[in-house]
């Protein structure tokens, strides 16, 4: 294909996990931590309640893991392009996820199914020309007054874009400033957006006092990381 719309990881499913925690190495956290960070930040806003949610791009389920076990009254729907992520994501035998190879394009479920969406670290593999239509599809399944929860990357970070560009599933990876984001979300049609920046700090566990601390610097647009709510 000569124009890159989504990036595919089939490629790189089998050795993922282990050359993430290698490219992420120099924040002293392996690949694992940073999806458990993300649904560990869902735990701020929402409850256990008995919903469903959609993981968009989710990979070999590692997301999916944490929020069965975070989240062990939500029934998750887990989709991503890679057959051979969606392969090994089935190996993890979750009890509550149903994971699910799709075309990118088109979400295969109805109209208003999901209370929560959620897009970890995904946008950045996608063409922007496609950005529009891939989160208005977002919207469709979405009920009135579900949430969507976007994970970026934050180029404003000087680390995070080393690792972006020393990693070599990223190669094609253009980072998206949350600025953008936030209005290609109103775009979309969503409203009542709230953004918090994330991962100041390495995570050796020397530093974890200063871990406490990144709650009450959220605001500022350092982080490695953002995350975005939103709601249809």
């Amino acid at each position: 294909m000569s124009e890159r719309t989504f990036d595919n990881f089939d490629q790189h499913a089998s050795q993922y996990r282990k050359i993430h925690s290698q490219n992420v190495k120099i924040s002293g956290a392996d690949s694992f931590y940073f999806a458990a960070h993300k649904v560990d930040t869902l735990k701020a806003f929402e409850k256990n309640n008995t919903i469903r949610i959609l993981d968009m791009g989710c990979g070999d389920g590692a997301v999916a893991m944490f929020l069965e076990k975070e989240f062990p009254s939500f029934k998750i729907n887990a989709i991503d392009i890679s057959a051979e992520s969606i392969a090994l994501a089935n190996q993890r035998k979750l009890t509550h996820t149903t994971f699910e190879q799709y075309d990118g394009k088109i979400i295969p479920y109805d109209n208003d199914s999901f209370e929560i969406v959620i897009i970890a670290s995904v946008l950045h593999h996608i063409d922007f020309n496609w950005h529009r239509q891939f989160l208005q599809e977002v919207h469709r399944v979405l009920k009135i007054g579900g949430r969507i929860y976007i994970f970026e990357h934050n180029p404003a970070n000087p680390i995070t874009r080393y690792i972006v560009r020393t990693c070599v599933f990223d190669k094609d990876a253009k980072l998206l400033s949350a600025s953008y984001t936030l209005d290609l979300l109103k775009h979309c049609g969503f409203g009542n957006m709230t953004r918090k920046y994330m991962l100041f700090f390495p995570r050796m566990k020397w530093l974890k006092p200063l871990h406490k601390l990144e709650n009450h610097l959220q605001n500022i647009p350092i982080g490695a990381q953002y995350m975005i709510r939103a709601e249809k």
